[in-house]
Formats: C-alpha cells, structure tokens, sequence
C-alpha cells in the first residue's frame, strides 16, 4: 500500500483499512462530513499539504500519466469527486463515499472563512475572483494568475509556490486544472516554507463566481452531472466525456479481472496442500539454518 506524506513533513495514513485502492488511485475511507472537519480542523500555521479529488478523467489519464501519479501518491488527503466512481467501486463491491471538490469549496467559503481570513487562490479569472470576493466580503484574498501552458513552464510553477510561500493562508485554492495545480502543490512542498492546505479543485470557484452553473440536485444525485456540463460547454468538453471518459469501463474491467485473479491466488495459497507445502518448507529452512550453525561451532573449535 502507496504510503502518503503528512503536512508537508513526514509520514502519515494512506496505509490499511482506512483507505482503499481503486483502478489508479487510493481514497480515503471518509464522507464528506469527515472530509470538511479535517480539512476544517487542519492549524492554518501547519506546514503545507494539499487535498486532491480524482474523477473518472484523472483516473483514466492515470493508466499512463506517471507525473500525475506521483503527484497523488504525496497528497495529504484524496477524496472522489466522481458519483460515476462511486456506483462502479459499489458495483465490485465496495464503497467510496463521494466528496465532490465543488461541494467541498463551497461549503469551507459558506461554513468555515471568515470575512478576514487570509485566503488564497492560484488561477481562475480576475472577474470570478472578484466576485467570490465581493459574494464573501472577503478582505484578505490574494489571488495569483499563472500563464497558459503551466505544466511546460516549470520557472512559472516555481511563481506560483512563490507566491503561496509569501502568502500565509489557512486555505489555497489551486483553480488551473489537472495536473497544473497539483504541479503547483507539489512545488509548495518542496520549498518547505509554504503553510496552510492547498486545495485542488479545477473549475469549482467558477460556480462560485457565477461564471458556469452547477447540474441541478437532481441530475448530480442521478449522477448526470457530467451530461450538464455537456450541454454548456459542448466545445470544451465533448472529447473528455463522449472519448476519454467512457475509458474507464475498460479500466474497470480489467481491474475487476485483475482482482479476480488475486482471489484466486490467494485462496490457491489459503488451500490445505499448500499450508503443508510451506509447513514444510519452513521447516527445511529452519534445519539447514541449524546444520549452518553447527557447522560454524565445530569450525570454531
């Protein structure tokens, strides 16, 4: 099991039955009510880590996005941001509770900023920013816009940590997209001088700021959220939903197979025979260790 970094410094969860591995990604084991205390309880002053939210996207750019990986792999805390996720991990039988990003950035701006707390944002628009902020009375938002083309530009990323670092802020929101925003977290980690929790959450200040809408509750309980955002940004999003997005059922099956076969290792190795197989083994082990050691005394002496 992938063992996780923890505040920006040493080792922590990410290992047992609090998490579970999923196609491409561990998640943890919470709901979104545990999600917003942790996130909520986390000291401001803390070192630095970030919370990331896979959705079906990420996890197929997972298969062969070995930077993406990485940069999962030292997230303080993953959350699905995918109900699609959901009924397939319930449809193998088990249970990822859904925490959707968008979900999860209104309700810390609703329940958990005050008007006069630092906070900071890392991308999206002037005109969103300004209207998060005007919808908040927010006094102490800073917020920093990366150029086009993060990912290739690593003296940009480097800015943007930059900025974080000379920024103390309980929450940074990292609005500029999968992996650009956890290249960013992961550049804050490596200075070691950048406080707070980053927050990866994509588009999610956009339904804030009144840019885009959000699927109504019934479409996101029926889980069509993604059919919405379709229908508004057909241009933008026909390739991510109606091409890439449909991978995931062959992820899915091939992880089920891949599973089965593990099942049936494991009770091959569970079977009567091969408990005496390795019974005996062990013992033969254990009396060629002995023979050794006898041999080393009567050379000895």
């Amino acid at each position: 099991m992938v063992e996780m970094l923890a505040d920006g410094a040493g080792t922590e969860r990410r290992k047992g039955a609090r998490h579970i591995w999923f196609l491409n990604s561990a998640f943890d084991k919470i709901g979104m009510d545990i999600a917003v205390r942790r996130v909520a309880d986390r000291p401001a002053q803390q070192g630095f880590a970030y919370v990331v939210t896979p959705n079906v996207d990420h996890l197929v750019r997972l298969e062969t996005d070995t930077v993406l990986a990485r940069l999962y792999a030292q997230a303080w805390l993953t959350v699905c941001d995918s109900r699609v996720l959901e009924l397939l991990c319930r449809a193998s039988g088990e249970k990822i509770e859904v925490t959707p990003g968008s979900d999860l950035t209104e309700h810390l701006f609703e329940n958990e900023i005050a008007a006069d707390d630092a906070v900071n944002v890392v991308g999206g628009s002037r005109d969103v920013v300004d209207a998060v902020r005007e919808r908040y009375g927010l006094t102490n938002l800073c917020w920093h816009e990366p150029p086009m083309g993060l990912r290739d530009k690593p003296e940009a990323i480097a800015e943007c940590a930059a900025f974080v670092a000379a920024n103390p802020a309980r929450f940074t929101f990292l609005c500029i997209g999968s992996p650009q925003q956890e290249l960013v977290a992961e550049a804050c980690l490596d200075r070691g001088d950048c406080t707070g929790l980053g927050l990866c959450v994509g588009a999610s200040l956009d339904f804030l700021g009144g840019k885009a809408d959000r699927a109504p509750k019934w479409m996101q309980q029926a889980r069509l959220e993604w059919l919405h955002r379709l229908v508004q940004e057909p241009k933008r999003m026909w390739r991510r939903y109606l091409v890439d997005g449909p991978k995931v059922f062959l992820l899915w099956r091939r992880w089920q197979r891949t599973q089965n076969d593990l099942r049936e290792f494991e009770a091959l190795l569970e079977s009567p025979e091969k408990q005496r197989e390795r019974a005996l083994h062990e013992r033969i082990r254990s009396l060629e260790g002995q023979l050794a050691e006898l041999g080393r005394n009567q050379a000895v002496e």
